[in-house]
């Protein structure tokens, strides 16, 4: 049996313990040591937290490295002493060059996406929120420029119509760790694809979310603001305004047909419909979440709230 590759895990939300976990099994890799990000503040008392991968590396007695500044030459010196063959990263942050660089075998990153599409910070959520039937997992050789090294493997993932993020979330997680598995044992082996990847004209970034991206915009069609609601779906989370100025999160809507009505026309029945106009058919909302309330759906959010509207 061939030496196990050492290797240095980077990662830090629970998108990367199954990864974690999954290269802990194969007998081609030995985990060395896990970079996270630093413990921050959480809850309401604000108590320090480990991320979910330090958790996971702990209750495995791995050694954690968990630095403010990648670039310090004091964490630089420490992870060369790791003396790594290979580094992979899930879900982590941009990496410096002399980190990247720094395993024989240089880093492997896994990304929810197919690249070359969907590269960036959000990729989950922008393939639903174009309304995408499918996305998947790809490893790749890091580089210089964000998401474009070269290609080692992909595996596709089917998005069904009731996907909302955190589904979709979960299922790429999943697959992402399988991938991962797959593309060590190939690098082990020597037998690891290397493939630039094509130069597509029509590229989708997938750009870190901001407050904007969640708010929705009822001159566009109903359609899309599903695909919106979808996307941001336990979080953030699509955001509107009720009439009367109370801020409403929506987590769940379909598209329906209805009387025609300026866009931004809301309507309810007061028991089981809330809905408003688009540009291109109705949004019913079916879970929201008023300022300062619970989630609920629809009906119940119907029985407990006052609205200044009438069908």
């Amino acid at each position: 049996m061939p030496t196990p590759l050492r290797i240095v895990f980077m990662g830090t939300p629970d998108f990367a313990v199954p990864t974690l976990e999954t290269l802990l099994t194969l007998p081609e890799a030995q985990v060395v040591a896990v970079i996270t990000g630093p413990d921050r503040p959480a809850g309401r008392g604000r108590q320090l937290q480990a991320s979910a991968v330090k958790q996971a590396a702990l209750a495995h007695g791995l050694p954690v490295l968990q630095p403010t500044n990648l670039k310090y030459p004091t964490f630089q010196a420490e992870l060369k002493r790791y003396a790594a063959d290979l580094q992979v990263v899930v879900a982590f942050r941009m990496l410096p060059e002399a980190v990247w660089s720094m395993p024989r075998l240089g880093s492997v990153n896994i990304h929810a996406s197919l690249l070359p599409q969907y590269r960036g910070a959000a990729p989950i959520n922008w393939a639903l929120m174009h309304g995408d039937e499918e996305t998947g997992v790809s490893s790749f050789f890091l580089r210089h420029e964000i998401d474009t090294g070269d290609l080692i493997l992909q595996d596709k993932v089917v998005i069904d119509p009731s996907d909302d993020f955190g589904t979709l979330y979960d299922k790429l997680k999943v697959a992402g760790a399988a991938l991962a598995g797959r593309t060590v044992a190939a690098i082990a082996a020597g037998r690891a694809p290397s493939t630039p990847q094509p130069h597509t004209p029509d590229l989708r970034p997938a750009p870190k979310l901001t407050k904007e991206t969640g708010r929705l915009d009822f001159t566009r069609p109903a359609a899309e603001l599903v695909n919106q609601v979808r996307g941001l779906a336990p979080v953030p989370a699509a955001y509107t305004t009720l009439p009367d100025n109370r801020g409403l999160k929506v987590y769940r809507a379909t598209a329906i047909s209805g009387p025609s009505a300026p866009a931004g026309t809301w309507t309810t029945d007061g028991r089981h419909y809330l809905g408003v106009a688009t540009s291109s058919g109705w949004l019913s909302l079916l879970e929201v979440q008023l300022e300062g309330k619970k989630r609920l759906g629809v009906e119940e959010f119907l029985r407990g709230t006052r609205l200044e509207f009438g069908a």
